[in-house]
């Protein structure tokens, strides 16, 4: 804890000073596509429009007629400049999310390129790694609000519940996932149990993600993406 609270000046003044140097047509040019107001209501307005094409994408509906209704839903949407993502980037929304090939976050949240800064990682565990990319786009690219989302029938999960051997690697993988467990849930308890404690150790073992959530800078949710419906809901 005390080599994090050492880093946080570096990183804060690392982060001002890249603002800082940043010309402002730059930001507004990087800002075209960011919601007004609160931005994780616009990540859930995103959604909503997500959810309605995934919707339609029903039985008897040709694989390129599925193609063309989801990206239709891009048509209310817009995309930042190429040049302007060439010089720098201005995410309004960070993800800690699942590997897997089902959770697709520009999909889901309708967002073009630049949009969304991202932590992948089977189980949206917060491991080292992701928690330090989070600690660079909270303290450098001055983004406030961090989402972690876990998934309907996430294997990582499932795997966590069960007891069959696994590889080493695995294994420290599911550590912290089995950490959340408790005892008598089922899996979309799991899940979303596991989101939920994913979220929370963020501030608990990162000393730059907890002073900027306590002087207001960034806020942490946890969400559930429905794969069958589309729909992301917040979790408590």
């Amino acid at each position: 804890m005390a080599a994090g609270a050492l880093a946080v000046p570096k990183l804060l003044a690392g982060g001002a000073s890249a603002a800082d140097a940043m010309a402002p047509s730059l930001k507004t040019s990087l800002d075209a596509c960011t919601p007004p107001g609160d931005a994780l209501q616009g990540l859930l307005e995103r959604n909503k429009r997500f959810s309605k094409a995934w919707q339609a994408l029903g039985e008897g509906v040709s694989p390129k007629k599925r193609m063309a209704l989801k990206v239709s839903m891009f048509e209310e949407g817009c995309q930042i400049d190429r040049m302007a993502l060439a010089e720098g980037q201005r995410p309004w929304a960070a993800l800690v999310s699942c590997a897997d090939a089902r959770v697709a976050p520009e999909w889901i949240f309708s967002a073009g390129s630049g949009e969304l800064f991202q932590v992948r990682v089977a189980g949206n565990n917060a491991y080292d790694d992701g928690i330090a990319s989070l600690e660079y786009a909270v303290a450098v690219l001055e983004v406030p609000l961090i989402l972690v989302l876990g998934h309907s029938g996430c294997g990582a999960v499932k795997a966590a519940m069960a007891s069959e051997p696994l590889t080493p690697l695995l294994e420290d993988l599911l550590k912290p996932i089995r950490a959340s467990l408790k005892s008598g849930d089922d899996l979309t308890q799991a899940i979303e149990g596991n989101a939920r404690f994913a979220a929370a150790q963020l501030t608990k073992r990162s000393a730059v993600l907890k002073e900027a959530q306590a002087n207001g800078k960034v806020t942490i949710k946890s969400a559930f993406f429905d794969i069958k419906s589309g729909r992301v809901s917040l979790l408590d």
